[in-house]
């Protein structure tokens, strides 16, 4: 195994979790993916093995915290000690609505993807991160986290509290030596868009390094 600990995505998808997957593989450590689609989880790693990059994957749905923590316990048995983590799940669009329109189980299931299971993520690792006295918990949220609109509300009030949790547990683990941040993006994110993935990514990778700030804002 690598002399780095694993570096696991939460939420992986073909852009972003892809990108950062092999940033931080290239770094040296061994990365670890997790979603809910087998088919994109088995393309997803084959490029990264493709690329010399130690991997392994675990199938789970995000909002279901007994699948998550069992996906977590496979990935340490084939990785090792995870070291780093990223959460960045890819909402629906079927959430894409005006807040007139935007129903309680709107509020509920995004909420269950970008809190519940954030924290489902964090009690799966946070232990043995604090007993070690490191580690890095990373994530990610779109512009309405600070740029809030009355036509896409599901997001504002979910990444709204994705980022209250990322800035608590930023304060509350850095004496234990954890390490959590945001990154928020504001604007299309994808090749060819205002932000790059890769770019993304090598921001993600400089945060784990200069462990400087609680939260970054890509616009």
């Amino acid at each position: 195994m690598s002399d780095r600990g694993a570096f696991v995505v939460v939420g992986a998808g073909p852009g972003l979790g892809a990108a950062a997957a092999r940033r931080f593989g290239h770094e040296g450590h061994p990365v670890g993916i997790v979603a809910r689609d087998t088919a994109n989880l088995e393309k997803i790693a084959s490029g990264l093995v493709a690329e010399g990059i130690t991997t392994a994957s675990a199938a789970a749905d995000l909002t279901d915290g007994k699948a998550l923590a069992s996906a977590f316990d496979v990935l340490r048995r084939r990785l090792g000690a995870v070291e780093v983590v990223l959460f960045s799940p890819r909402p629906s669009v079927e959430w894409i609505k005006p807040v007139l329109d935007t129903a309680p189980a709107d509020l509920e299931s995004a909420l269950a993807l970008n809190v519940v299971a954030a924290a489902a993520a964090v009690r799966a690792v946070a232990p043995d991160m604090r007993r070690q006295g490191s580690g890095t918990l990373l994530f990610t949220t779109g512009g309405a986290a600070v740029e809030p609109h009355p036509d896409r509300a599901v997001s504002g009030v979910a990444y709204a509290a994705e980022s209250a949790y990322t800035r608590m547990l930023h304060d509350a683990l850095a004496e234990d030596g954890v390490y959590a941040a945001q990154v928020t993006i504001v604007g299309p994110l994808g090749s060819g868009a205002r932000h790059e993935p890769d770019d993304v990514a090598g921001e993600l990778w400089r945060l784990h390094t200069a462990r400087d700030q609680p939260l970054v804002i890509l616009r």
